[in-house]
């Protein structure tokens, strides 16, 4: 592909920023819509920390538009940039957001998908990617795109109606669409309470690290590999729906033992498995790999060394407090 110019929504977010730098490095033009929200959960200082962080790992001309996705004024950005292919990152990041912020989550998730879906189709956009979730399928040991969806909870509710208005965007549009079906996301410049992310930090506060089920997996996929994974279907003529995960499942518990060698403090408790909880095994990538060369290269040991190496000398180190990166 060409030069393309590109519009990621949450294009600061965790995922968000490793795609937005992987796109720049290919020479493409990049401009990014990000609210800089902390979903009502997460701390404001920790976030401005982060966002300062990932700031640095992109162009310092990126242009950069601090927007609420829901609100009208956004069809100008469209109107003005004209797009080649809009990447749709912009969301609550998990279950436990949506919960705290029900009303706001439904409004992002869906009304803000429903109004960059109507900018894409005056802009005549040629390519939208809607990054989904893994939680669509519900409770699972080996997912493929075409099986059944079972969602538990909101947030997977409203990804399953996001990719519902995609498929109906497609449909009356004629326009090229990508779902993608990412899992158990995390690495370095992510937030704290995650699952990794509160793991570590109670170990480095010589805490309990809870796991929730002595034979419950995770897919973890290092942010790396997920944001390559975007890109390449991003960039490859092809469009439908793909899973994207290491397809290496590894019990909690174990990445909760690991973290605690890594770390020299903590210990790790088992408790019984939350109800309501989905049990989440691999997904299958097949598809991905023939279609885009998806390939993902680093495994947990590794990814939770380079996470380990980045959580010591920053936010449980010696950097507490930064300039805010949205003033």
């Amino acid at each position: 592909m060409a030069k393309t110019k590109f519009l990621v929504t949450g294009g600061l977010g965790l995922i968000g920023h490793n795609v937005v730098k992987m796109l720049q490095a290919k020479k493409h033009e990049v401009h990014v819509i990000d609210a800089f929200t902390t979903y009502g959960t997460t701390d404001k200082q920790e976030l401005e920390n982060l966002y300062n962080h990932r700031l640095k790992k992109i162009h310092k001309n990126t242009q950069i538009y601090k927007e609420d996705i829901c609100i009208p004024e956004i069809d100008q950005i469209f109107a003005s940039y004209q797009p080649d292919v809009v990447i749709h990152l912009a969301s609550f990041p998990r279950e436990a957001a949506v919960k705290q912020n029900p009303v706001e989550a439904a409004r992002t998730m869906c009304v803000g998908t429903a109004n960059i879906l109507d900018c894409c189709r005056r802009a005549k956009t040629k390519k939208l990617v809607y990054i989904s979730s893994s939680m669509v399928y519900g409770d699972f040991d080996h997912a493929k795109e075409l099986d059944q969806l079972n969602p538990s909870g909101q947030y997977s509710i409203w990804k399953i109606a996001g990719e519902e208005l995609v498929n109906e965007y497609k449909r009356t549009t004629k326009q090229d669409t990508v779902i993608l079906r990412p899992t158990a996301v995390y690495g370095e410049l992510d937030i704290s309470d995650r699952v990794i992310g509160t793991f570590f930090k109670r170990a480095f506060e010589n805490e309990t690290l809870n796991v929730n089920g002595k034979d419950e997996t995770l897919d973890f996929t290092h942010v790396d590999d997920t944001a390559k994974g975007i890109v390449q279907a991003s960039v490859t003529n092809v469009t439908g729906v793909y899973n994207l995960s290491r397809q290496k499942p590894v019990k909690i518990k174990d990445v909760a033992d690991k973290i605690v060698k890594l770390v020299g403090k903590g210990k790790v408790k088992v408790r019984e498995k939350q109800d309501g909880m989905p049990s989440r095994g691999t997904l299958d990538c097949e598809k991905a790999k023939k279609a885009f060369k998806f390939a993902p290269k680093i495994d947990i040991d590794k990814g939770l060394k380079t996470y380990y190496g980045w959580l010591k000398d920053s936010i449980y180190g010696t950097e507490k407090t930064v300039q805010s990166a949205t003033k």
